[in-house]
C-alpha cells in the first residue's frame, strides 16, 4: 500500500522504492496508469494551451514537464534550455526534479537520464510522485491525511448507500457504484441512482465517467473495460481519478458545515418560538375560561324551590371538583412554561420573552384572584338561599320526625311488658330483669317530654290551618292512647319481678361465695399453665438463671394451692345438699361463674404434669446461652478491629481529597491505587458477615463485647466505597472542567488552596461566612449588606464587581450587560444570572457574526442569498423558516428575489427585530 509523510525529515516518496525493486509493471496496470496519468496531466496542461499524447515521449525534453509543474504549483521555474541536444534535455528535466525535491519530496531512484531516455517505469513513477505531492498530499479528514484521509472521505460520503462498501482503491471501485455514489451524494440531479444495478458495472462506470467529464470538468482518465477486465485495478490510477472528485466537491463540504451551524441556530430559535406560542395560547385559553366563569359565579337570581337551589349547589360542587382543578393545573403549568422559556432564552444567548399585553403571569394571577373572590361570594349566597327555603317546611317536617321516632321506639314495647320470662329465671337473671325494667321506666319517663312536644306541634299546625291537619290529629291521638296503656303494663311487670327475687336469694348467696373463691383460683391455675408452657425468649445467661429461680419459687407454692382447691369443692357440695333438701327448681347452673368442679380438678392435674417439663426446658436453654456467649466474643473481637480500620480509611480519604500533591492526574492515580487497597480488604468483611450470620441464626440481638453491629460495619464499608468512588469522580470532574474551560493547573491549585484555607472543620464544605471569606480572598467585592442577606447584587455592586475583574464599564457597555443579567429590570442581579453571564462571556458560543459568516459561505460570498440557495443547502423546514422571515435585500448588487441574511442573523440574537 502506498503511503507518504509530509515532513521533510521523512521519506515523502517511500513508495518510490517499488519503482526500483520491480522494474516491470503489470501490463494491465501500466496501461491504466498511462491513460490516467496522461489525462491528469492534460487536465492541467490545457490551462496553458497544450497537451501530451505519449507520456514517456512528450516529457523527454523536460519542457512540458516544467510547464506542468508551473501550472499545478502556480510558481515560476528556472528558465528552460531551448537546445535539442541531450545535455539540454537532461538540464531541463533536472530543473523539474529539483523543483519537486524543493517541495519536500524525496525522489528515490528517479534520474533525469531515465526520463530523457523515455523509461516508461521511471516516467510513470515521476508523474505519480507529482500527483501525490500536488493532488493528494493536502487532503485531510479528521486528523488523517493523504491516502488515509481520501479513503475516509470516500467512506463517509458513500456510507448512506447500502450497496457501496469502499475499503481500498482497487477492487472496491470495480462495480462503478462507488463513483456514482460520490456524484449522487453531492449532485443528485446528475444521476438516477435508483436505476443502477450492481451486476452491470460497465454501465455504472461509463455513466460516472461521462457525467464527471460533462458536468464536473473531470477528464475521463480510466476505461471501464480495463477496470472490469483487470482482476485488481491499478491503485494509483484509481487514487488519481478519485482525488479529482475530492477537489471537485471540496467546496460542498464547507457549505455543509455552514448549513449545519445555521440549522443548529435555527432549531434553537424554532423551539423557543414554539414555547412562546404555547404560552400565548395557554394564557389566552385560561383567561377566556376565567372570563366566562366569573359572570356565572356572579349570577344571584334565586330559585323558587328547594330542588332547584340544590341543583345549583350541585353544579357549583361539580365546578369545584371537576372543572376548576384542571385549570389550577393549567395555571401552574403556565408559570412553569414561562420560567422554562426564560431559562432557555438566557442559555441560548437570546433576549427575554415578553408576553402579549394582558397575558403576563401577574395578569393571570390577578384574573385568578377575581375568580376566587366571585367563587367565595357565590357559595355563601347558595347556602343562605337553601337555609331560607328549609325554614318554610321545618314545622311540618319536625312533627313527622318526632312522631316517627316515637312510633319506632314504642314498637314491640307492649309485647315485651306482657312476657312471663321471670318464672324460669335464676336469681341473677331476675336481678338483671329488674335492672332492665328500671332502665325501661327511666326511658319511658324520658319519652314523656317527646309525647308532649308532639301534641304541642300538632296543636300549632291546627292553629296555622296546616293543609294536612286531619292526618296529623289522627296520628297524635293514636300516640297518646298507646302511651297510657304502656304506663299500666309497666307497673304490673315490676310487682311480678320483685316477688320472684326473694325466692332465689338464699341459694344465690351460696353460689356467690363459690364463684368468689373459684374465680381467683381458676385464674391462678390458668396463669400457672400459661407460664409453664410459655416459650420464653432469653438472650443472656443471667436471664435464664432468673427464670430458673422464679420456677423454683413457684413450686414452693403448690401445697397451699391444693388446700384452697379442696375448700372450693366443699362449697359446691353444700349447694347440692340444699337443692336436694328443699326441692328447688333450678333453671340453670351457677349464674356467677362457669367454672365447674370438674374443670378445677382437670386444670390442677395439668399443672402438676407441666412442672417437670418446665425443668427440662430451662436446663436446655441454659446450655444454649453458653454457646451464644462464645459467638458474641468471636464477633466482637473481629468487629473491634474492622470498625476502627474503616474509620481510619475514611479520614485518610478525606485528607487526600483536600491535599494538593502533584497534578490532578497524579491525585487521580493515587486515589485509584488507594481504592484497590480498600477492595483487597473485602475478604475480612466477608468473614465477619459469616460470623454475623451464625449470630443471627442463633437469634442473638445484643453483644456487650463490642459497640459495633454488622449494620454499622456494612454502612461504614459502603460509605468507604462510596467516598473513594465519589472522590475519584470529583477529581475526574475537575479535570473535565479544567480542560473544557481552559483553566490551568495553577488556577486549579489556587482555587483548592483558598477552599481548604477557609474549610476550618475539614468537612469538605463551606458555610455562608466561610464561602464569603473565600470569595473575598479570590478578589470579589462582597461588602454590601443587602447582598449578604439576599444572595443578589444591585446594579452598582455588580458594576464594581465587573470592574474589579477587568471589565471596562462605560455607561453603554454596562447598560448592555444589565439588559442581559436583568431582563425584567428589577434592579438586582441574582447569583445564577451572574454565573450565566460569566459562562457566556468565556464560552465559545454561536454569535450573530458567526451565523452571518456561515450564510455568506452558502451565498458564495455575496451580500445576499437567494431562495434556491437556501432550499438547496438547508433542510426543507428550516429553509422555509428563513424564507418566511428574511427581509428583501436592497443593496446596489441586488437581484430579483434576493434576501437580506445579515439583518436576519442579527435579529436571531436580539440585536434587531426579526
Amino acid at each position: 500500500m502506498d503511503h507518504y509523510d509530509s515532513q521533510q525529515t521523512n521519506d515523502y516518496m517511500q513508495p518510490e522504492d517499488d519503482w526500483d525493486r520491480d522494474l516491470l509493471l503489470d501490463p494491465a496496470w501500466e496501461k491504466q496508469q498511462r491513460k490516467t496519468f496522461t489525462a491528469w496531466c492534460n487536465s492541467h496542461l490545457r490551462k496553458a494551451g497544450t497537451q501530451i499524447e505519449n507520456i514517456e515521449e512528450d516529457f523527454r525534453d523536460g519542457l512540458k514537464l516544467m510547464l506542468l509543474l508551473e501550472v499545478i504549483s502556480g510558481e515560476r521555474l528556472a528558465k528552460p534550455e531551448r537546445g535539442k541536444m541531450r545535455v539540454h534535455k537532461i538540464s531541463n528535466v533536472n530543473k523539474a526534479l529539483d523543483f519537486i525535491a524543493s517541495k519536500g519530496v524525496k525522489l528515490v531512484s528517479i534520474g533525469a537520464e531515465e526520463i530523457v531516455d523515455g523509461n516508461v517505469k521511471m516516467t510513470l513513477g515521476m508523474i505519480w510522485t507529482i500527483i501525490l505531492r500536488f493532488a493528494i498530499q493536502d487532503i485531510s479528514v479528521e486528523e488523517t491525511s493523504a491516502k488515509e484521509g481520501l479513503l475516509l472521505w470516500c467512506q463517509r460520503k458513500t456510507a448512506p448507500y447500502k450497496n457501496v462498501n469502499i475499503q481500498n482503491f482497487h477492487i472496491s471501485w470495480k462495480d462503478g457504484l462507488g463513483f456514482c455514489a460520490l456524484i449522487h451524494r453531492h449532485r443528485p440531479e446528475l444521476i438516477d441512482y435508483g436505476k443502477l444495478r450492481k451486476d452491470d458495472p460497465l454501465t455504472n462506470l461509463n455513466t460516472a465517467f461521462d457525467v464527471a467529464e460533462k458536468y464536473l470538468d473531470i477528464p475521463k482518465m480510466l476505461d471501464a473495460e480495463d477496470i472490469i477486465g483487470t482482476l485488481r485495478p491499478d491503485e494509483k490510477a484509481i487514487m488519481t481519478y478519485v482525488s479529482c472528485y475530492y477537489h471537485a466537491f471540496s467546496g460542498a463540504q464547507k457549505a455543509e458545515t455552514a448549513a449545519n451551524r445555521i440549522c443548529k441556530v435555527l432549531a434553537v430559535n424554532q423551539e423557543n418560538e414554539q414555547l412562546m406560542e404555547d404560552y400565548e395560547k395557554l394564557a389566552s385559553d385560561l383567561l377566556e375560561w376565567i372570563r366566562r366563569t366569573i359572570p356565572w359565579l356572579e349570577n344571584r337570581a334565586p330559585e323558587n324551590t328547594m330542588q332547584a337551589m340544590q341543583q345549583k349547589l350541585e353544579d357549583f360542587r361539580d365546578y369545584r371538583r371537576l372543572h376548576k382543578p384542571p385549570k389550577v393545573q393549567e395555571k401552574c403549568q403556565l408559570e412553569i412554561n414561562f420560567n422554562t422559556l426564560q431559562t432557555k432564552l438566557r442559555l441560548s444567548n437570546r433576549p427575554a420573552f415578553m408576553p402579549s399585553e394582558g397575558k403576563m403571569v401577574s395578569d393571570i394571577n390577578n384574573a385568578w384572584a377575581g375568580l376566587e373572590q366571585a367563587e367565595k361570594g357565590y357559595e355563601e349566597w347558595l347556602l343562605n338561599e337553601i337555609r331560607r327555603l328549609e325554614r318554610l317546611d321545618h314545622l311540618a317536617e319536625k312533627f313527622r320526625q318526632k312522631a316517627s321516632i316515637h312510633e319506632s321506639w314504642t314498637d314491640g314495647k307492649e309485647a315485651m311488658l306482657q312476657q312471663k320470662d321471670y318464672e324460669t329465671a335464676t336469681l341473677s337473671e331476675i336481678k338483671a330483669l329488674l335492672k332492665k325494667h328500671e332502665a325501661f321506666e327511666s326511658d319511658l319517663a324520658a319519652h314523656q317530654d317527646r309525647v308532649e312536644q308532639i301534641a304541642a306541634i300538632a296543636q300549632e299546625l291546627n292553629e296555622l290551618d296546616y293543609y294536612d291537619s286531619p292526618s296529623v290529629n289522627a296520628r297524635c291521638q293514636k300516640i297518646c292512647d298507646q302511651w297510657d296503656n304502656l304506663g299500666a303494663l309497666t307497673q304490673k311487670r315490676r310487682e311480678a319481678l320483685e316477688r320472684t327475687e326473694k325466692l332465689l336469694e338464699t341459694i344465690d348467696q351460696l353460689y356467690l361465695e363459690y364463684a368468689k373463691r373459684a374465680a381467683p383460683f381458676n385464674n391462678w391455675m390458668e396463669g400457672a399453665m400459661e407460664d409453664l408452657q410459655d416459650t420464653f425468649i432469653v438472650h443472656t445467661i443471667e436471664e435464664i438463671q432468673g427464670l430458673t429461680t422464679a420456677h423454683e419459687q413457684f413450686k414452693a407454692t403448690l401445697p397451699d394451692a391444693d388446700k384452697e382447691r379442696q375448700a372450693i369443692l366443699g362449697i359446691h357440695n353444700e349447694v347440692s345438699k340444699i337443692v336436694q333438701t328443699y326441692h328447688v327448681n333450678m333453671a340453670g347452673t351457677n349464674p356467677y361463674t362457669t367454672i365447674t368442679p370438674q374443670e378445677i380438678n382437670g386444670k390442677w392435674d395439668h399443672v402438676r404434669q407441666l412442672v417437670p417439663r418446665r425443668d427440662q426446658a430451662l436446663m436446655e436453654e441454659h446450655a444454649r446461652q453458653q454457646q451464644n456467649e462464645r459467638l458474641r466474643k468471636q464477633f466482637g473481637a473481629q468487629a473491634n478491629v474492622i470498625g476502627p480500620w474503616i474509620q481510619t480509611k475514611m479520614e485518610e480519604i478525606g485528607r487526600i481529597s483536600i491535599e494538593m500533591h502533584g497534578t490532578l492526574e497524579d491525585q487521580l492515580n493515587h486515589l485509584r491505587q488507594y481504592e484497590k487497597s480498600i477492595v483487597n480488604y473485602k475478604p475480612k468483611i466477608d468473614q465477619l458477615e459469616g460470623d454475623h450470620q451464625q449470630i443471627q441464626e442463633a437469634l442473638i440481638f445484643d453483644n456487650k463485647h463490642t459497640n459495633y453491629t454488622m449494620e454499622h460495619i456494612r454502612v461504614g464499608w459502603e460509605q468507604l466505597l462510596t467516598t473513594i468512588a465519589r472522590t475519584i469522580n470529583e477529581v475526574e470532574n475537575q479535570i473535565l472542567t479544567r480542560d473544557a474551560k481552559g483553566i490551568s493547573q495553577e488556577q486549579m491549585n489556587e482555587f483548592r488552596a483558598s477552599f481548604n484555607h477557609f474549610d476550618r472543620d475539614h468537612s469538605g464544605t463551606l458555610g455562608p461566612e466561610e464561602f464569603k471569606a473565600c470569595l473575598i480572598s479570590l478578589g470579589y467585592d462582597i461588602g454590601n449588606d443587602a447582598q449578604k442577606k439576599t444572595g443578589m447584587m444591585d446594579s452598582e455592586d455588580f458594576r464594581a464587581c465587573l470592574i474589579s475583574m477587568g471589565y471596562n464599564m462605560g455607561e453603554a457597555e454596562f447598560a448592555r450587560i444589565m439588559s442581559i443579567v436583568d431582563p425584567n429590570r428589577l434592579g438586582v442581579v441574582t447569583f445564577q444570572a451572574f454565573i450565566d453571564f460569566m459562562s457566556r462571556e468565556t464560552a465559545d458560543t454561536d454569535t450573530a457574526d458567526q451565523v452571518m459568516a456561515s450564510f455568506k459561505i452558502l451565498a458564495g460570498d455575496k451580500n445576499y442569498i437567494t431562495v434556491d440557495e437556501l432550499r438547496r443547502e438547508l433542510p426543507p423546514d428550516q429553509a422555509e423558516y428563513c424564507i418566511a422571515r428574511m427581509a428583501p435585500y436592497h443593496g446596489p448588487d441586488a437581484v430579483p428575489g434576493a434576501l437580506d441574511y445579515m439583518s436576519f442573523s442579527t435579529a436571531l440574537y436580539g440585536e434587531s427585530d426579526l
